[in-house]
């Protein structure tokens, strides 16, 4: 179900989206970050916060977190500074979180998104390096256990500014955001395995009145957790400002089970972190030159192959955006396109069936691109419906066989063939007789019936554009007779206005020299 606006109150969100970076070690020591080792065993001393440790800040970390920021647009600071941002959680050894406060590495990005009322931008307030906390994880016997091996893995922070106002936008945001940072290779934005997490920040406020309070939702790791968390979290925050009750700043959190939020603790300020310099790390001081040649880095990012697709084969804004929402999806489109002149049959069956078959935000097609390139070319060429296409694909997912095999062995290419096709259409006349009948006393919509018909008939295979031209062929007398007596009513009537015309025209002539007795009498006869 849509979303819809309640009773005049307008959301507004902010996401913070946290991202880790591929990076082979951590921000501030040398520990692995490989994905799913067991527990504690990629730890040290560092990672761990002991007392007497130094860190020393991991270089490639500000090189992809500058990657990040040049592709969104962002101003790069030729000085920024690490901060220490103290609270205490069980997961967190140090006590403290090594982040970056009033001087992050990049500020003032956007990024445009394809919303129904056309292209949006959001903006970007910020992007600043911080390492990740550890992990806790409850166990029914053994109670709360902490892993400490994502203890310092790399993160960057993309702070959005509060621009989006409906779930939607949130989530195409977000869908562009990862599609932006997988191109740049610097995350491979896995949700499932926590590479990227959304906090969202929302307030509710009726237009032309100053912004709400606003609540905090945290460590959303799907697209669809948070446009279902941002629904229901607006639908509380309307019911209890109708209520008379107050909002208050926390932090809440979603239930994927129930679909509802509830409160975690009351959200912290910022003074409330006590906020200063890290003394044990130097300032980061980056040169023009460095920044210049990371920028040459930069690979086609999705907006210019947006642009592509467009251009090059006549795809719409929303079509080419859903073909650019991962790198992998658009390496995979431009590989069936190069094997296929049907690139909008292509582009068409990749959105409508492909999309529909995926199994999760970051799985992988298995069908070979050349297939389904070559499904989308029988398609074109009216080998096959658009709805056997369909059942194709989906029966050649996880199977090697060529399409054309498929479709043979199956029986299930289309029958174009005139002659073969007449046949159904007679029989389809002669086996419902009350629907020509009907159609030719002009209930043209009883020539969808036949359609369906004469299809059945065929079982499914008829070329539809073939057919309807054959049931257009049958005479429709009555419909036909309408038109002529139309055509004839309209004929006289033009006889007849021309008579008049010519009529009026003599008489203004003749009564050119009187024109003041002419309007006397006009007036007179008004007046009677």
């Amino acid at each position: 179900m849509a979303w819809k606006m309640m009773d005049g109150y307008e959301m507004v969100i902010g996401l913070e989206v946290h991202v880790e970076l591929k990076t082979k070690t951590k921000i501030f020591c040398a520990c692995p970050t490989t994905f799913g080792a067991a527990p504690n065993t990629q730890c040290c001393p560092v990672c761990m916060g002991f007392p007497g440790t130094l860190p020393v800040l991991n270089r490639q970390v500000v090189h992809y977190a500058v990657l990040a920021g040049l592709a969104t647009g962002c101003t790069i600071a030729r000085y920024s500074k690490q901060d220490r941002k103290n609270y205490f959680y069980p997961d967190l050894p140090k006590a403290y979180q090594i982040s970056q406060y009033d001087l992050p590495l990049c500020v003032g990005g956007h990024l445009m998104v394809e919303t129904e009322a056309g292209e949006k931008r959001i903006g970007i307030t910020r992007i600043h390096i911080e390492e990740d906390a550890g992990k806790l994880v409850h166990d029914p016997e053994k109670g709360t256990l902490i892993d400490c091996n994502r203890c310092g893995v790399p993160l960057i922070e993309i702070v959005s500014e509060p621009d989006i106002r409906t779930p939607q936008e949130a989530v195409a945001y977000l869908h562009k955001l990862k599609a932006v940072i997988e191109y740049t290779g610097v995350s491979d934005c896995r949700m499932q395995e926590g590479s990227l997490r959304c906090d969202v920040n929302l307030s509710i406020h009726k237009k032309d009145e100053p912004f709400g309070t606003r609540t905090e939702m945290k460590n959303l790791n799907s697209f669809t957790s948070v446009q279902r968390a941002i629904e229901e979290e607006y639908r509380r925050q309307v019911e209890a400002v109708k209520k008379g009750e107050a909002i208050v700043q926390e932090t809440r959190r979603f239930d994927q089970t129930t679909g509802k939020t509830s409160s975690m603790r009351r959200k912290e300020n910022a003074n409330d972190y006590r906020y200063f310099p890290d003394p044990d790390l130097a300032p980061i001081v980056l040169s023009d030159e460095v920044i210049a040649g990371w920028r040459k880095e930069l690979p086609q990012l999705p907006d210019v192959r947006k642009a592509a697709y467009m251009a090059d084969y006549g795809l719409t804004a929303y079509a080419a955006e859903q073909l650019v929402s991962s790198k992998y999806l658009a390496d995979y489109f431009e590989t069936a396109a190069q094997s296929t002149t049907a690139v909008k049959m292509l582009a068409n069956l990749m959105i409508s069936e492909v999309f529909r078959l995926l199994d999760g935000e970051d799985a992988k097609i298995p069908l070979n691109p050349a297939s389904l390139a070559k499904i989308a070319d029988m398609t074109e060429q009216s080998l096959i419906s658009v709805g056997t296409a369909k059942k194709t694909i989906d029966a050649l997912w996880n199977t090697p066989e060529a399409p054309e095999e498929y479709v043979t062995r199956m029986g299930l290419m289309q029958i174009s063939d005139e002659a073969v096709l007449a046949e159904y259409v007679r029989k389809a006349i002669d086996t419902h007789p009350e629907m020509v009948a009907g159609y030719r006393k002009g209930k043209l919509t009883l020539k969808n019936a036949l359609m369906g018909v004469a299809m059945g008939l065929s079982g499914g295979k008829a070329n539809p554009v073939v057919l309807q031209k054959l049931i257009q062929g049958i005479d429709v007398p009555g419909y036909a007779t309408i038109i002529v007596l139309i055509l004839l009513l309209g004929s006289v009537q033009l006889f007849c206005i021309g008579i008049i015309g010519e009529y009026v025209g003599r008489t203004f002539e003749q009564s050119k020299d009187r024109p003041i007795y002419i309007a006397k009498e006009v007036l007179d006869y008004e007046q009677n």
